[in-house]
């Protein structure tokens, strides 16, 4: 029994990374035509960026940020 197992990352032309496993080369090639078959533009996190750089904000006036 074969127990080898392939990571693949592709990187799409929006620059998103795509990562899955597989258990042969010929599904991993496969998987890399899937992605950039069908990119899609995924939605920013604007959330995120807003708290980090509210985070970032507090660092430089001098606030440690808490999480409460």
């Amino acid at each position: 029994m074969n127990n080898t197992h392939y990571t693949i990352i592709v990187v799409d032309s929006y620059g998103q990374e795509h990562t899955s496993f597989f258990r042969t080369v010929d599904e991993c090639s496969n998987y890399a035509y899937e992605v950039w078959a069908n990119e899609v533009k995924q939605d920013e996190d604007l959330l995120g960026k807003a708290i980090a750089n509210c985070v970032k904000l507090d660092i430089n006036r001098g606030v440690e940020p808490t999480l409460d």
